[in-house]
């Protein structure tokens, strides 16, 4: 079942969603204090958040700030605020989509759908119509044409981050805040021979890499 985390102050609201989507086998977790759901995130693993902006203590766009500053969960705002900026705010700080409300619930659960589509199997096809990259979130494995790659527990949350936002560019620091496994922040060079390890893992030629790009001072990403 998808478990869902909902940082969402209306109950009638989270009430009715709640329903809605636990009937299509999501079960959805709501915190009116966001601080509360920030905590709780620290805590258990959920496989999306659902994040409203005008909430008590703290606005949901510093929410989004805070989280994806230290986790990879995909996030979907849900937000009767309809300025442009917020829109660009939340998508700049790491948001994957912006719904504003009111709407319907059943366009809520395509966006959901859609969202984890792109964080579970990253659908890039070749010529003979599979998959390049395929992430199984339960095992914590990733696919490589077909053939599950051999990776350390940073190996893995490296490539991950990458496959959620194929042709973004992560800095090393980006990468180091986003990775729980590595712990000397400061020591980037780790992260080189890393993702050094994960080319050699794929077969790819260190000297012309075809999926895992450096982009010169600026940090890595998946070419996809």
């Amino acid at each position: 079942m998808i478990e869902i985390i909902m940082i969402e102050d209306d109950e009638e609201l989270a009430e009715i969603l709640t329903e809605f989507l636990g009937k299509n086998d999501i079960c959805v977790t709501n915190y009116r204090d966001p601080l509360l759901g920030i905590k709780e995130l620290e805590k258990k693993h959920f496989d999306l958040m659902l994040l409203d902006l005008t909430l008590p203590n703290i606005d949901g766009l510093e929410v989004c700030k805070k989280v994806t500053a230290y986790n990879n969960i995909p996030i979907i705002i849900s937000s009767a605020r309809s300025d442009t900026q917020d829109k660009v705010d939340a998508l700049e700080y790491g948001a994957d989509d912006y719904l504003p409300k009111p709407y319907d619930p059943k366009e809520l659960l395509a966006r959901i759908n859609s969202v984890l589509r792109r964080y579970s199997i990253i659908p890039t096809q070749v010529g003979s119509n599979k998959s390049i990259f395929m992430v199984d979130k339960d095992s914590m494995s990733i696919y490589f044409k077909n053939n599950k790659l051999d990776l350390t527990r940073a190996e893995y949350e490296i490539l991950t981050l990458f496959l959620s936002k194929p042709n973004f560019i992560f800095s090393r620091e980006n990468i180091a805040d986003k990775c729980q496994s590595i712990t000397s922040k400061g020591d980037y060079k780790s992260i080189d021979v890393m993702i050094g390890r994960l080319r050699n893992k794929i077969c790819e030629d260190s000297k012309n890499p075809k999926y895992i790009l450096s982009v010169r001072g600026r940090g890595y990403k998946v070419n996809l």
